[in-house]
């Protein structure tokens, strides 16, 4: 028993597709829904001073498998992230707690849903 396989045409859409991969031209991206991201959490924090809401920062880290993008916050005070406490409420010096908002993953949402979306987009490109 024989068993042949014959393939036709280049594979030049491929290759495209993964040197851009490897070019890490994808970055851009992350570039792009990293500043979405601030802004859309900027304006979503709730404000005091503002300081929280002007705190807002992305990184981009890289692994040999994979590429991670994060939002930060520096607002902190003797230790404790501003951005947590009024997104999971906190206690209070004389007893009481104040209750959280959500407000992260609202604001965050509709970035993630057109990260994907932007995403999917590269992938099946032609």
């Amino acid at each position: 028993m024989k068993i042949s396989l014959i393939a036709k045409g280049n594979y030049s859409k491929t290759q495209q597709w993964l040197n851009r991969l490897m070019n890490r031209e994808y970055l851009n991206i992350l570039d792009k829904y990293g500043q979405k991201g601030i802004d859309a959490l900027s304006s979503a924090t709730p404000r005091d001073t503002g300081l929280t809401a002007e705190s807002w920062g992305y990184e981009i880290h890289h692994s040999e498998s994979t590429t991670t993008l994060t939002w930060t916050n520096s607002n902190v005070n003797n230790g404790v992230p501003i951005a947590l406490i009024l997104q999971y409420g906190h206690g209070t010096g004389t007893g009481g707690y104040v209750q959280g908002r959500d407000y992260i993953n609202p604001a965050l949402r509709p970035i993630f849903d057109a990260m994907a979306e932007e995403a999917w987009k590269e992938v099946v490109k032609r």
